[in-house]
């Protein structure tokens, strides 16, 4: 088998990967859906709507994110995900049923969405470190190199199936075939053989959330791809409001077109994911130069005259913005102690997701008063700053390598040299 799809050699992830295909291919057309639905039908276009409806899934994350890797460490994360992907598949009943019978509102979308939060703040860090129980430390960097392919391959086929979709039956048919989806996750969760996964220490006692704060506090490599991904995903990660309103009210497009914004970014997305699961080394630089990328094409997104241009670049944007989360998650996963693991992807869930219940409303803000191009420079200008500060403390401390210590914990840690320095794989 190709070194690129390496983990799928183990038959427990390859389970696990096609039912996470096919049920996040669903969830993408749910989310699709959820936009067009709050924008176009329940509302008269209001981005400040579709802001809150963002901002009150991911509210619980906000405050119980910690809590959630304490939980993600001291339990089965398999049962978890059993649970957390059952309450979804009930909560899409709800949705798509409320929206087939034509009783849908608004303010049932904002109740379904909070449930959705709680769900997902216990889901995020089970599942993000639940990889490395099916494949082991060996292969974890290309197991979540494919795993954001599955995510991505997703993104791809999703959003434009889900405008098809709408634009030919209705948003309620799209959410009731994200129900459907749902049962491919539990189903390979449950078919997985417990003996071959690679189970982590499990740690008791009290203080485990604050351990976890101070086991990030005292390693600066943590700190430095904690702020990336607060970059990235925190401040710049908007484009679930941004393309919406960019597509129906600067273009004036219907929710075909809506849906290829989402699929162009799919694939560039896949193709940085695709990248990831086949190199052999993860380094700063591309993290940084992702960075950058996010920066550019998104400023030049904003004053594209064209539809075609803007689609178009989509591709560009999904690659850098994938690029520095993918990289940072592997760096973060391969290099946090085991015990520990749960608790730290808490809080890169944090960084990327806990701020979207303020960053979201005051984008959709933004779309109403200032148009629709604010809402995509306000992720270029926070990214923008966000590369210039962390690059000048980085340049300005010397610690500018990063690179994988294999003693004790195997962690990773910035030491003084080159920007341009690889970061060392783990050696087995």
């Amino acid at each position: 088998m190709p070194a690129i799809f390496s983990s799928l050699a183990s038959a427990n992830y390859r389970r696990y990967f096609t039912g996470a295909l096919f049920s996040n291919i669903g969830s993408w057309m749910g989310r699709t859906a959820v936009s067009w639905l709050v924008l176009m039908e329940l509302t008269d276009g209001s981005a400040s709507a579709l802001g809150f409806v963002t901002a009150i899934m991911f509210l619980p994350g906000l405050v119980l994110a910690p809590v959630a890797g304490s939980v993600a460490d001291r339990f089965a994360k398999r049962k978890i995900l059993l649970l957390t992907q059952s309450v979804f598949a009930v909560d899409a009943v709800f949705m798509a049923a409320l929206v087939l019978s034509g009783r849908a509102e608004l303010w049932m979308v904002y109740l379904i969405s909070f449930i959705d939060g709680l769900c997902f703040t216990l889901d995020n860090p089970a599942r993000q470190s639940f990889v490395s129980e099916l494949v082991g430390a060996e292969n974890l960097p290309n197991a979540i190199g494919l795993n954001s392919a599955s995510f991505n391959t997703a993104r791809l086929i999703g959003p434009g199936l889900a405008g098809l979709m709408i634009a030919a039956l209705g948003t309620g048919w799209v959410l009731a075939l994200d129900c459907l989806t749902y049962g491919a996750m539990l189903l390979g969760l449950l078919r997985l053989n417990p003996d071959e996964l690679h189970p982590a220490p499990v740690q008791t006692g009290r203080g485990r959330t604050r351990e976890g704060f101070r086991y990030a506090l005292g390693r600066p490599d943590l700190l430095v791809l904690l702020a990336c991904g607060f970059a990235v995903g925190g401040l710049g990660f908007n484009f679930q409001i941004s393309n919406a309103v960019m597509a129906t009210q600067f273009y004036g497009r219907g929710p075909g077109e809506y849906g290829v914004l989402g699929s162009a970014m799919g694939a560039g997305a896949l193709a940085a994911a695709l990248w990831a699961a086949g190199r052999g080394q993860a380094r700063l630089r591309f993290i940084l130069g992702g960075m950058a990328g996010y920066t550019v094409f998104n400023l030049v997104a904003a004053f594209s005259p064209r539809f075609g241009l803007f689609a178009a670049l989509q591709v560009p944007i999904g690659l850098a913005t994938a690029t520095v989360l993918v990289t940072g998650n592997t760096l973060i996963q391969s290099g946090t102690s085991p015990q520990m693991r749960g608790r730290v992807m808490a809080l890169w869930g944090l960084v990327i997701m806990g701020v979207t219940p303020l960053v979201s409303p005051l984008v959709g803000w933004l779309g109403d008063h200032l148009g629709p191009q604010s809402t995509v420079l306000f992720g270029v200008v926070c990214v923008g700053i966000s590369l210039v500060l962390i690059t000048f403390v980085i340049m300005r401390t010397d610690q500018i390598r990063l690179r994988l210590d294999t003693g004790r914990h195997g962690w990773v840690w910035l030491e003084r040299g080159s920007l341009s320095e690889d970061v060392d794989q783990p050696k087995h």
